[in-house]
């Protein structure tokens, strides 16, 4: 039988393991912007992959996470930093303290949020003039490009449609786009900062990260396992066991008005 808990804390643990963090400089950025020891609240924290740079940086931080089974790991990665709370609580629904952040913070979590109240709520949550820092992560093109190109192969064989289907795109090609800012009244036109940058990964490794993403995990398990071990073998037999993956993390950066 199936223990629904014990599956959503696999794949907590597997998430934490496999996905990748965020480049240092765009915590540098963050901190000469608002200063060290500013008040943080970052928006779905997931298993911390942002929130220890930001405690590491000095930050008082609040870290809002909707699944306790992400908030518990998260909670255990930030145990040495004393001034961290993890909050197990929808931004959505969580009340806003009476005075507002220096900063917010949404790695990778701002899509998934209400469309409707997003804006609002994250500019109800800052003090007048203070941030807020939308990071977003792509997969761009480069790395192992030839792996990426004939990993396509494996798709068609097993799995068609569940992959990306098309080239991936160049880093110069992934759009900045500022609307939504400007639609809300609340903030400053965003400032953008892309960081390029490449994480490498053995076969397990690689096959791990991939478990992590809806797409794999909604194909059928028989079928799913003959997918990896495809690409399992593409890694290990054309390019030595180890494959470059390149992302691009754009942080769109704005004040919020009055």
């Amino acid at each position: 039988m199936n223990d629904p808990e014990r599956s959503r804390s696999v794949f907590a643990e597997r998430y934490d393991r496999c996905r990748p963090s965020y480049p240092a400089q765009l915590f540098d950025l963050l901190t000469a912007t608002v200063g060290e020891g500013a008040r943080v609240l970052e928006i779905g924290c997931g298993t911390g992959q942002a929130s220890v740079p930001l405690a590491a940086r000095g930050f008082a931080l609040t870290a809002l996470e909707p699944e306790e089974e992400f908030a518990e790991i998260a909670r255990r990665r930030l145990a040495g930093y004393l001034s961290v709370r993890v909050v197990v609580e929808a931004f959505e629904d969580w009340r806003l303290p009476p005075v507002g952040f220096d900063l917010v913070v949404a790695a990778a979590s701002f899509h998934r949020l209400d469309p409707e109240l997003r804006m609002v709520k994250a500019a109800d949550a800052l003090r007048p003039r203070a941030a807020l820092a939308v990071v977003s992560t792509h997969h761009v093109a480069g790395g192992s490009g030839e792996f990426f190109g004939r990993v396509q192969q494996c798709y068609e064989r097993f799995a068609p449609g569940a992959g990306p289907g098309q080239r991936l795109p160049v880093a110069d090609e992934i759009p900045q786009d500022p609307k939504e800012f400007h639609r809300s009244a609340r903030f400053s036109p965003p400032e953008f900062h892309c960081y390029e940058w490449e994480a490498r990964y053995t076969s397990e490794q690689y096959r791990d990260l991939l478990m992590t993403y809806s797409g794999h995990r909604a194909i059928p398990a028989h079928v799913r396992e003959e997918l990896l071990d495809c690409i399992g073998r593409r890694i290990d037999d054309d390019h030595g066991g180890v494959i470059a993956k390149r992302y691009l993390t754009q942080l769109a950066l704005a004040q919020r008005l009055g």
